[in-house]
């Protein structure tokens, strides 16, 4: 008998959680298609077609900034449906503990958050990263590239002193206190992506609006190499435009963020943003478990002091509640004022151990 409720009380509330993502996807997209016409009015050659896949594109990684709502939300919709129907009443009155009907909830909230840093997050990440290559070429029209691989710093940008063509940039390694690039190469080719020249220094810093190369080599493939003691090469790089870049951790997998991570701090940059993103999406299932128990706390009272408007209000409230104070401890643990993991597992925990503490008094009294 209890292997059949907890089966029916698992699909009810899976049910109810597909439904209301769906509502919430529907919503968002309409609103973010439209935002998009909006930003692709400005260009004559953005199509309808290509908005809408660039729309249906960001929307997994839409649905997981979502998810915790829609666990919260669903649990507060099963609840009340529950109650509705009478059947909470039949649950207690069989002698089953609040505990005993919210462990098939709490174990479907578990399942969706390994569900969605295993198998959505990748599959946002590649997705999201599409998207804004997309945004990249039609509604920025920005030419520079910036990549970083195992391997070190690749740049690509406009080569602004001849007019034509492009450069790209490779260093093995970057000090961010001073902007310092080391083992630097400068390969330069032309409109028909023909090799013009290349410089080889041990140093290159970015100054404002130029590459400052130190003890440079130049060579261009039909002479001996030259050697330069001072070679500019002009950029409208900014040393913002390449932090930014690698500042998106939602374009990386789950799967590929301790990679790059390494990958980062080997290369010079800071990864705190990165490694608070990592310990976020392991939370992940804690916090959607602790979402149940708060849905519980606030649908299981006594219906003479419960409604269906005091639900939805107390649900807003509970969920922006933990929404706003997951953004201020994310804040502070980027700046560095609070350890990755506080930063990172504070919500879900503290979430988890309020919503026990008020269901073990509501139950026990």
């Amino acid at each position: 008998m209890i292997n059949t409720l907890n089966l029916y009380l698992a699909r009810k509330y899976t049910k109810n959680c597909l439904g209301l993502l769906l509502v919430f996807l529907s919503i968002i997209y309409l609103f973010d298609t439209v935002e998009l016409i909006r930003r692709a009015s400005k260009f004559d050659d953005v199509s309808l077609s290509m908005v809408l896949h660039m729309a249906l594109l960001k929307l997994p990684e839409i649905g997981q900034i979502t998810m915790p709502f829609v666990i919260l939300f669903g649990a507060i919709y099963t609840f009340w449906d529950l109650s509705k129907r009478s059947e909470l009443v039949i649950l207690r009155a069989a002698g089953l503990s609040a505990w005993q009907f919210l462990t098939p909830l709490i174990a479907t909230a578990l399942l969706f958050g390994i569900l969605q840093i295993t198998a959505i997050n990748p599959l946002s990440a590649a997705l999201l990263g599409r998207y804004e290559q997309l945004e990249t070429q039609n509604l920025s029209h920005q030419k520079n590239l910036i990549a970083l691989f195992e391997g070190g710093l690749w740049l690509k940008q406009k080569n602004q002193e001849d007019g034509e063509g492009y450069i790209i940039i490779h260093a093995e390694k970057i000090n961010r206190a001073n902007w310092e690039l080391n083992n630097v190469i400068a390969l330069y080719f032309n409109n028909e992506d023909s090799f013009m020249r290349r410089i080889d220094a041990a140093q290159a810093i970015l100054e404002r609006n130029q590459w400052a190369f130190k003890s440079a080599t130049l060579n261009t493939g039909n002479s001996p190499a030259l050697p330069v003691e001072d070679y500019i090469i002009p950029t409208d790089l900014t040393r913002e435009d390449i932090e930014e870049t690698f500042s998106s951790p939602e374009t990386i997998s789950f799967w590929k963020l301790p990679g790059f991570i390494h990958t980062l701090e080997t290369a010079g940059f800071d990864s705190t943003k990165m490694r608070i993103h990592l310990q976020n999406l392991l939370a992940m299932p804690i916090l959607f478990a602790a979402m149940v128990l708060l849905a519980a706390v606030v649908s299981l009272r006594p219906q003479r002091s419960s409604n269906t408007s005091a639900l939805i209000l107390s649900g807003i409230f509970l969920g922006f509640v933990i929404f706003l104070g997951a953004s201020f401890l994310k804040a502070l643990g980027i700046s560095q004022q609070i350890p990755v993991a506080l930063a990172a597992w504070s919500p879900a925990l503290i979430t988890l151990l309020l919503g026990a503490s008020a269901l073990f008094t509501l139950e026990d009294g």
